[in-house]
């Protein structure tokens, strides 16, 4: 079987999946897993994928995404081109488990993917409570800041975490929010997980110089983190990784909190 991944997710979970040999071609961003990736044709960037290089790549199957806004373009291209693909859109934890089974099952290895499903659950199951549960505010993009709403994932892992999303009531995937916005969401913590930055070149100092933001409590007490877009945009496996990272920061919130 001949398979090409059009997002770092998909790729990620095919390979989780222990299928990564089927890969022949993935997207421009797909980064992990390196050893696999390396040296396989790359077909553009998500929003730009040249479906033409994709089809002489003869694929049996193409992975796919709705998830990225404006996807819908390669998609509708794609079925221009008469290529046998499938493109999740998930907004919740249920929803990439779904997607998990999905790609498992059009693998042929559905026991994998249950398997799979079943040791991200164990992870990712609802940590103990804190007294008060701390407001985390991610951001997806810093100018202008852009948060995810509740039909997100990142929704279902703050709440796993022992926190609260301030954007819980919204029902979007993701909204630009402005000064104000965010002054009335008052988060006690902001996360950095900008799209498509490497974490390294991450600077909380430009969260905290936000003038307008010098009374959120967030701002205050010091409490801007980092963590990778890798592993709390990605709707794959990966988001065990940034389940644990929330967990570190509500825990430390709580020992400020007891302090």
């Amino acid at each position: 079987m001949r398979v090409v991944s059009l997002t770092c997710s998909n790729t990620e979970i095919v390979c989780a999946l222990g299928c990564g040999a089927l890969l022949v071609g993935v997207d421009d961003h797909t980064d992990y897993p390196e050893d696999v990736i390396a040296s396989l044709p790359r077909v553009g960037p998500d929003l730009q994928i040249d479906v033409s290089a994709v089809a002489r790549l003869q694929p049996d199957l193409v992975l796919a995404s709705l998830t990225v806004p404006g996807h819908e373009r390669i998609v509708e291209a794609l079925t221009r081109a008469k290529l046998p693909f499938i493109a999740p859109e998930p907004v919740s934890l249920d929803d990439v488990y779904a997607d998990i089974r999905l790609i498992g099952r059009q693998l042929g290895v559905p026991e994998r993917a249950a398997a799979l499903v079943d040791a991200m659950q164990q992870e990712l199951a609802c940590a103990p409570q804190p007294a008060r549960a701390p407001r985390i505010l991610v951001e997806w993009w810093p100018k202008p800041v852009i948060a995810p709403g509740r039909l997100s994932w990142v929704d279902d892992l703050i709440a796993r975490a022992g926190a609260i999303n301030p954007l819980h009531d919204v029902a979007v995937k993701s909204q630009p929010l402005t000064d104000e916005q965010v002054c009335a969401l008052s988060p006690d913590a902001v996360v950095m997980s900008w799209c498509g930055v490497k974490p390294h070149k991450y600077r909380a100092d430009v969260v905290y110089r936000r003038a307008a933001w010098q009374d959120l409590p967030a701002i205050r007490e010091r409490r801007v983190y980092g963590i990778a877009e890798a592993y709390l945009g990605r709707p794959g496996p990966r988001l065990v990784e940034g389940f644990r990272a929330l967990r570190r920061i509500v825990d430390d919130l709580s020992r400020g909190a007891a302090g």
